[in-house]
């Protein structure tokens, strides 16, 4: 029974040591984001503390060291009984600033409704304030010292001494684990550094983030400066475009785990980049990694028309309540309210976006759609329109294009003279015409054509036609070199005619 008691008190000791030690470590760490982002119904004095540096910076120091020697403590066995209690009291604070009732974080070992990580420590630490069982590791031997100057006799403290010394070597006997934790700690820090976020530690590519060239430029977008590339979604929901390989998307869900897609977009603003495009399915776990890192990063949310629902616009009301800076008509569905004359439908949803007081935009795969709402007087704040030029293999005929070919139902035609799922922007001589007379601020996105275009080749295009900002789906391994192309076609652009309008 003792020796589970120790293998358990040794665990949690290292866990907070652990987290100690990455926080003191860590380049500027602060608890800043996590304070400010807490959501529970005491958020306000979490709020409260941030809001002052004088008192950041006690909340800051109280974390690294409370951590550090509460941790270091327990290891030992070195007053377990007050250790404890300050463990349990700071796990405590950690709770209730994101109380899981009915929500899962990352790095709080996951909710299962008030149970998490947090609340298991936290009661095992209790336990341990509370056990009445002596014989922790160092406290045995200042216990035995105590004694020794309190004993009434030789014999007594003979059998005292014996007994103690005893059971503190026993305890003792974990120091190796320690040298060997903190050697491989150290090991890990040198290969991978550290990323601290509270309770939690995801390691993110530093060599690569060690090849970036500078800082991406950037434009402004509303009243927002963002960087001129954004990052995409598909990639993350398994939208891959793969045309005739049907096993893409699911491979792609299975590598971008939950983990992964945080540790994706983590990399990602420390690259430079600064936004992220995504569908209002995908608000929930973005919510949740905003929440987790204290992110800033910005949100362009690409949103439906609810034709057939009591709220036509229920997409845009979630897109403001997840804290979206950028809604805009989602692609398929533009097109589709031009093809079926609707498009009364686009005014209304750009109406609406803008009396919530967000940037309203235009997303199309035909450039027939931005011309046909350009002349029924519906103009946005900004287009997102597909960007790529047609000069790769799977491309089809341009004499077999259609102005709407994208809606159809066949995304993988046995006919390779016909569209299957295999080109996103039907008529680049027409985009690039269009783009370049109009004022309005346009971010290209597909302009790899899904995997089909190196990005050198693809971002130059995109950019040179007149492109203000560009938005890549990436996987985390791709993050750095998107980055770095990025920087260097912004850096030698030679025939770009249209200004920039953002």
């Amino acid at each position: 029974m003792k020796s589970i008691i120790t293998l358990i008190r040794v665990a949690v000791g290292w866990h907070f040591l652990y987290e100690g030690i990455i926080k003191l470590f860590a380049d500027k760490w602060s608890a800043a984001s996590f304070l400010n982002n807490t959501a529970g119904f005491l958020s306000g004095f979490y709020h409260w503390l941030a809001a002052s540096p004088g008192r950041l910076a006690v909340v800051d120091f109280l974390n690294v060291w409370g951590l550090t020697l509460i941790g270091l403590a327990l290891f030992l066995g070195l007053f377990v009984r007050w250790s404890s209690l300050a463990g349990a009291l700071l796990l405590a604070m950690y709770y209730f600033a994101y109380p899981p009732f009915g929500v899962s974080l990352l790095g709080s070992g996951g909710s299962v409704f008030v149970i998490n990580q947090l609340f298991i420590e936290a009661a095992i630490l209790v336990f341990f304030f509370f056990y009445s069982e002596k014989g922790y590791g160092l406290d045995s031997l200042v216990r035995l010292l105590w004694k020794r100057k309190e004993a009434a006799s030789p014999p007594a403290e003979a059998v005292l001494s014996v007994s103690t010394r005893r059971e503190t070597l026993k305890h003792l006997a974990v120091l190796p684990v320690l040298g060997l934790a903190g050697w491989g700690a150290s090991r890990s820090r040198t290969l991978y550094g550290f990323d601290s976020l509270s309770g939690a530690t995801i390691q993110l590519n530093r060599v690569a983030l060690g090849e970036l060239k500078g800082e991406l430029p950037k434009g402004k977008l509303g009243n927002h400066e963002l960087t001129r590339l954004i990052m995409g979604g598909n990639l993350m929901d398994g939208t891959s475009h793969s045309r005739d390989l049907i096993y893409v998307s699911s491979l792609f869900k299975a590598y971008n785990t939950e983990r992964k897609i945080f540790e994706t977009i983590m990399l990602g603003e420390q690259a430079g980049i600064d936004s992220i495009s995504i569908g209002v399915g995908f608000l929930p776990l973005l919510v949740k990694y905003k929440k987790l890192t204290g992110s800033k990063i910005k949100v362009f949310v690409y949103a439906f028309v609810r034709e057939n629902g009591n709220d036509m616009f229920a997409d845009v009301k979630k897109s403001i309540d997840s804290g979206a800076e950028f809604i805009h008509l989602i692609g398929p569905q533009c097109d589709k309210f031009v093809r079926d004359n609707q498009t009364e439908l686009i005014g209304k949803m750009v109406d609406e976006i803008r009396r919530q007081g967000c940037v309203a935009g235009l997303a199309a795969h035909t450039i027939y759609s931005l011309i046909t709402c350009e002349e029924k007087g519906i103009i946005p704040d900004y287009y997102m329109k597909t960007m790529h030029h047609d000069n790769y293999w799977s491309a089809h005929p341009r004499e077999n294009r259609g102005k709407f070919e994208v809606l159809t139902n066949s995304k993988v035609n046995p006919d390779h003279n016909q569209f299957h799922d295999n080109l996103w922007c039907p008529f680049p001589d027409r985009t690039i015409e269009f783009v370049n007379r109009t004022r309005v601020p346009v971010i290209g996105f597909k302009v790899l054509a899904a995997g089909a275009i190196h990005p050198k080749d693809g971002f130059k295009w995109a950019f040179e036609n007149g492109a203000d900002f560009i938005c890549v789906g990436m996987f985390d391994f791709q993050v750095v070199d998107d980055v770095n192309v990025c920087i260097d076609t912004l850096q030698n652009l030679q025939h770009r005619k249209r200004g920039w309008y953002a």
